[in-house]
């Protein structure tokens, strides 16, 4: 699926001072696999924006968080998240390069000045810094990347690329299914255990309008007027937004419901893209995707 040009919650930053090293301009791809020396942290990272249509992004998100450009890489981690426990399977793997696709510390904008005092804080500093770990945030680069790395992502682990409308964040199904046969799908295929809804689970759904992520409630309800789903699958909503948008139509007569993911459900085949791109490209450097697992769970 291709961009649709939908502003996106975590898109670019407000051009705040960033957490971290800046990420130098592109330089070309350089084919890894006939160079028999380990590359670094910052040639990883400068050969995914070489691919990049947009190049180098000003006041990018995608900063590292912790450790240098320089360290010699021994393995990648991919993941959502780069956790405690992320960070510490990296260390039994050997791995000393997390690429994580959200924040390290937090905040949108990783800003750490108000956690100086914090512990949790300064042990996830002091452990990352102990093991010499480059933590590298992933997010405007690969949305900017051709295909969205995230949502080809999801796309390819839901079986959907077939069902894709062109430039649109829209599939449309051979034959409408219901609402619950549809919920089935999702928690089956991305491997969500529950999942919440707005909705008639006897509704037929023929037209998915498929928004990973935290567009936000502004971005979402318009993305519902200008596509007109019969359902609109998100990653994460403010609950007094969307779902409270939703209920208002289906008060108004409109035959449409909501099925929200989570965000790291609807997200972390993100990270599967960028194992696969790190074996295609560097396919010496050992490759591991370490899925961080749901924050939240439901009693």
């Amino acid at each position: 699926m291709k961009s649709t040009g939908i502003s996106r919650r975590m898109f670019l930053s407000s051009g705040a001072v960033l957490a971290g090293s800046a990420v130098l301009a592109a330089s070309p791809l350089k084919n890894w696999s006939f160079r028999e020396e380990t590359p670094s942290v910052g040639e990883i990272i400068d050969a995914f924006i070489a691919q990049v249509p947009s190049g180098a992004i000003p006041h990018t998100v995608d900063t590292l968080k912790a450790g240098s450009r320089d360290t010699k890489v021994t393995g990648v981690v991919t993941t959502m998240f780069a956790t405690i426990e992320v960070v510490r399977k990296a260390i039994d793997l050997k791995a000393n390069f997390i690429i994580a696709h959200e924040p390290t510390f937090y905040n949108h904008l990783d800003d750490v000045a108000w956690l100086q005092q914090d512990d949790v804080y300064q042990y996830k500093k002091a452990l990352l810094e102990k093991h010499g770990i480059a933590v590298w945030r992933n997010h405007d680069y690969i949305h900017a990347h051709h295909p969205d790395g995230v949502n080809k992502g999801v796309e390819d682990m839901l079986g959907w690329r077939q069902w894709a409308v062109k430039d649109q964040p829209v599939y449309e199904l051979p034959a409408p299914q219901p609402l619950s046969g549809l919920i089935a799908e999702l928690k089956k295929k991305l491997g969500i255990a529950s999942l919440r809804y707005v909705g008639d689970l006897q509704q037929r759904c023929r037209k998915i309008l498929l928004l990973p992520g935290a567009y936000g409630g502004k971005a979402q309800i318009e993305a519902i007027g200008k596509y007109k789903p019969d359902v609109i699958c998100c990653g994460e909503i403010a609950e007094w937004e969307t779902a409270e948008y939703v209920r208002d139509a289906r008060a108004k007569g409109d035959q449409l419901s909501l099925v929200v993911l989570g965000h790291i459900a609807s997200e972390e085949p993100g990270s599967i893209f960028m194992i696969d791109w790190l074996k295609q490209h560097f396919p010496k450097v050992k490759a591991f995707h370490v899925h961080p697992g749901n924050s939240l769970s439901f009693a």
